[in-house]
C-alpha cells in the first residue's frame, strides 16, 4: 500500500491549482463566445442568452454529476482510466464553431433548438471542465487523508478563473478579436488544459488506494434538512441572475457587457463566501438584504428611466450582489466535510439549474409580469435566509436582532408594493410572453382633445402607438410621424408611383399607415406573438391592400428569398433598446442593397438612449458607396408623435439635395472604429457615456 502523504508537495500544488484555474478559465470563457456566435441566427433576442445559461447550468449539473459517480460508484483502478478516456473524446470535439446546418428554419422552437445546438458543438468539452473541480478536490482529499480544509479554497480559486474569463471578454477579448479566431484560441488552450487534467489524472490514479471499493463513508451521511436548504440557496440566486439578467437586456441592450456583469457579480459572491467564514457577517447582509430587495422591486415596477444605464447597471447588480452574498453566504456555513463535497457540489448545481429552468422555461408559462416574478424570488430569498439564520443558537443571533430584522423587511415589503405598479391612467388589456420575452397592449389616454391611445409594449420598450379615435387609426403615430426620416422617405418617393416597401420588424404594423392604393408591404418579424397582436389588436395592416408578414430572423428569411426590389427597406428591429448587432453588419448591408431596387433608400432607426449606432450605419454605408444622413424629429405630446433617429442610406449622391432632405444632417464616424462584420462588432466602443 502506498504511503499516504499527510500535505501535498509544492508540485502537486502547482499542478492542481493551475489545472483547476485554467478548467474554470476555459469553463466561464467559452460562454459568451459561443453565445455571441449563435445570437445573430435567432435575432439577437435576449433570450438566447438566458437558454444558454440554462444549457450550461444543466451542464455544469451534469459535470458534478460524472464527478460524484466516478469518485463514488467506480472502483479507484478505473476512475483515471474512465476520465482520460472522456478526455480524449472531448478533443474530438474541437474547434467550437457551430455548424451552419443549427441554423433556424421558419417556426423553429428556438430554445430546444439552442439546447440541442450546444450539446452537439460544445456539450463534452463542457461537461469535462465543470467536472475538473469537484473531481480534482475529491481526488485530493482523499490522497492526503484527513478532512483538509484547503479544498473548499480550491472552489474559491476556481470562480476567480471563472471571473477572470467574464471580465476579460468585454475589455481584452470582443474589442481585439473576431469571433473565429477567439474559437481557435480557445481550442489550442483547451488541448493544454487536457494534458494538465490527464496529468492530474495519472498522479491520482492511487488517489484512494486504502478504499478498494467505492461506497458510503463515515461523516458521508447529511440530514435531508440540510441537503433541501443547500438546493434552494443554490436555486433561488441562480433564478435572481436569470431574472435580472433578463430585465437588463430587454430594458438596456442585448449586449454581451449586459450579459457578463450579473454572472460575475454572481460568481463574486461565491468567491467572497467560499473564501473565508469571516467575509460573510451576517448582521452587515442581512442588514443590507431589505434594501436590496426594495431597489429590485422599484426597478421593475418603476424603472429608472431618467437615470443614464450606468447607474441603472450600478444599483440593480449591487441589489443582486446583496441578494446572492446572502443565499452564498449561507451555502458555505452549511458546507460539509471534505468527504462529502461532491454531493455537495452536485446539490449546488442540481439547485442552480432548477432555479435558472425555472425562469427561462417555467416563468414565461405562469407570470405575465415581470413585477410578479421578482417578488415572488425576493420572498423567497429573504425567508429562507432568515429560515437559516433562525436555526443558529441564540449566542449568536440574539432574538432581538431576528425580530427587528424581520419587521424591518416586511416594512419594506409593504411599502414597495403599495407603489402604484402602472402609470396613471394606464389599462392593461393584454399580458402575454414567451421565448423572446413579455408583450403589452396598454390603453393611455391622449394628451390631444379626448381619445385614446393603443401602445404595444416590450418591457419597458414601446414598440407602437395607434390612436383608437375613429378616422384616425391609420395615422403613422410613435417613432414614424410624417417629419420622421422613414416618414419623409416614403413620402417623397411616393410621388414617382406605387411602392413596394419592406420593414424588418413588425411591432403595431404602423408603417404601413403610409399605404396607398397598389402599394405593397412585407414585413419581417421574429416574434409570432407580436404577428398576433399586429393583426388582431391594431388597425394599421388593414389599411394597405398588400401586406404579408415573414416569421423568423429577418437576415435568415431575406438570404433565402430572391430579390425584392424594394423602393424603400425600413430597419426597425429592436432587441430591448437597440437593433440587434447582426443587422447592422457589412453582411447584413449587402443583403439589404440586394433587396432595394436602384435608386432604392435604406431607413434605418437608430433611436437609442445607451449605443450611438448612427456611425456604425454611416460607416457601412461609406464602404460600400452610399450616402448616409441622419435626420431627427422631435416628439409632439399632442399628437402622440415621438422623437426618432433615423439614417437614411441612398446610393444616387444628389437623393438628399431635393427641399424634403433639408434636415438630414451628415454623420461624423469616429475614428478607428471599424466596420462591423458577422465576426467582429464592439458594442463597448460605440456606448453613449
Amino acid at each position: 500500500m502506498p504511503r499516504l502523504l499527510r500535505k501535498p508537495n509544492a508540485g502537486e500544488q502547482i499542478l492542481v491549482a493551475a489545472t483547476i484555474f485554467l478548467g474554470a478559465l476555459l469553463l466561464f470563457a467559452v460562454q459568451p463566445l459561443i453565445a455571441k456566435i449563435i445570437l445573430p441566427w435567432f435575432g439577437g433576442a435576449a433570450g438566447v442568452w438566458l437558454a444558454c445559461l440554462v444549457f450550461f447550468q444543466a451542464a455544469l449539473l451534469a459535470g458534478y454529476l460524472y464527478a460524484h459517480l466516478l469518485t463514488r460508484t467506480v472502483a479507484h483502478p478505473f476512475q483515471w482510466r474512465v476520465h482520460l478516456g472522456v478526455l480524449a473524446l472531448s478533443l474530438l470535439f474541437l474547434p467550437i464553431i457551430p455548424a451552419e446546418v443549427w441554423k433556424p428554419l421558419e417556426n423553429a422552437a428556438p430554445l430546444a433548438l439552442i439546447l440541442m445546438l450546444l450539446s452537439a458543438t460544445v456539450g463534452v468539452p463542457f461537461l469535462v471542465l465543470a467536472s475538473t473541480g469537484p473531481l480534482v478536490q475529491a481526488w485530493m482529499s482523499r490522497r492526503h487523508e484527513s478532512a483538509n480544509p484547503s479544498v473548499y479554497r480550491l472552489y474559491a480559486l476556481s470562480n476567480v478563473g471563472s471571473l477572470l474569463a467574464l471580465l476579460s471578454y468585454p475589455i481584452l477579448i470582443e474589442p481585439w478579436l473576431s469571433t473565429d479566431v477567439h474559437a481557435w484560441c480557445w481550442s489550442s488552450v483547451y488541448f493544454v488544459f487536457a494534458m494538465l487534467s490527464a496529468s492530474v489524472a495519472w498522479r491520482y490514479r492511487n488517489a484512494i488506494a486504502e478504499k478498494s471499493t467505492p461506497g458510503i463513508e463515515p461523516g458521508d451521511r447529511v440530514d435531508f434538512a440540510d441537503r433541501l436548504l443547500w438546493f434552494v440557496l443554490a436555486a433561488l440566486p441562480s433564478a435572481l441572475l436569470l431574472a435580472a439578467t433578463n430585465h437588463m437586456l430587454r430594458n438596456i441592450a442585448a449586449i454581451p457587457l449586459l450579459w457578463i456583469v450579473p454572472l460575475s457579480l454572481y460568481l463574486l459572491s461565491f468567491i467572497v463566501a467560499f473564501d473565508n467564514p469571516r467575509w460573510y457577517y451576517r448582521p452587515l447582509w442581512y442588514g443590507v438584504l431589505p434594501l436590496a430587495i426594495g431597489t429590485i422591486l422599484l426597478s421593475v415596477a418603476a424603472p429608472l428611466l431618467s437615470v443614464g444605464y450606468i447607474a441603472q447597471l450600478v444599483v440593480q447588480a449591487g441589489a443582486l450582489f446583496i441578494c446572492c452574498m446572502v443565499c452564498h453566504g449561507e451555502l458555505a456555513w452549511l458546507k460539509p466535510a471534505p468527504r462529502g463535497l461532491t454531493s455537495y457540489y452536485l446539490t449546488i448545481a442540481g439547485g442552480g439549474a432548477a432555479g435558472g429552468l425555472s425562469i427561462a422555461v417555467i416563468a414565461p408559462a405562469i407570470f405575465a409580469y415581470d413585477l410578479d416574478l421578482a417578488i415572488v424570488l425576493l420572498v423567497l430569498t429573504a425567508f429562507v435566509g432568515f429560515l437559516t439564520w433562525w436555526r443558529l443558537p441564540p449566542h449568536i443571533v440574539p432574538s432581538w436582532v431576528r425580530v427587528n430584522s424581520a419587521f424591518l423587511i416586511l416594512g419594506v415589503w409593504t411599502a414597495v408594493l403599495a407603489i402604484p405598479l402602472r402609470s396613471p391612467g394606464r389599462e392593461t388589456l393584454i399580458a402575454v410572453r414567451n421565448f423572446y420575452g413579455p408583450l403589452q397592449v396598454n390603453v393611455t389616454p391622449a394628451n390631444d382633445a379626448g381619445g385614446e391611445y393603443l401602445e404595444l409594449r416590450n418591457g419597458n420598450i414601446m414598440h407602437g402607438r395607434e390612436s383608437t379615435t375613429q378616422g384616425s387609426r391609420c395615422e403613422p403615430l410613435s417613432y414614424y410621424g410624417r417629419a420622421s426620416g422613414v416618414g419623409v422617405a416614403i413620402q417623397e418617393a411616393s410621388r414617382s408611383g406605387p411602392l413596394k416597401i419592406g420593414v424588418i420588424g413588425l411591432g403595431a404594423g404602423t408603417i404601413a399607415g403610409y399605404a396607398r392604393v397598389q402599394d405593397a408591404f412585407r414585413f419581417y418579424e421574429l416574434n409570432p406573438l407580436v404577428a398576433t397582436i399586429a393583426g388582431r389588436d391594431f388597425q394599421y395592416l388593414a389599411c394597405a391592400e398588400s401586406t404579408s408578414v415573414a416569421l423568423g430572423d429577418a437576415r435568415l428569411s431575406l438570404e433565402r428569398e430572391a430579390p425584392n426590389e424594394f423602393d424603400i427597406l425600413a430597419v426597425d428591429a429592436f432587441t430591448s433598446d437597440a437593433i440587434p448587432v447582426h443587422l447592422l453588419t457589412r453582411e447584413a448591408f449587402a443583403v439589404y442593397w440586394r433587396h432595394i431596387k436602384e435608386g432604392g433608400v435604406l431607413a434605418v432607426h437608430v433611436s437609442n438612449r445607451y449605443v450611438d449606432l448612427a456611425p456604425i450605419v454611416a460607416r457601412a454605408a461609406a464602404e460600400s458607396g452610399h450616402s448616409a444622413r441622419l435626420m431627427t424629429s422631435s416628439a409632439n405630446a399632442n399628437t402622440g408623435v415621438s422623437s426618432s433617429d433615423w439614417v437614411l442610406v441612398a446610393e444616387k449622391p444628389g437623393f438628399f439635395a431635393v427641399p424634403a432632405f433639408r434636415t438630414a444632417k451628415p454623420i461624423e464616424a469616429a475614428r478607428g472604429i471599424p466596420v462591423w462584420t458577422d465576426n467582429y462588432s464592439n458594442v463597448w466602443r460605440a456606448l453613449k457615456w
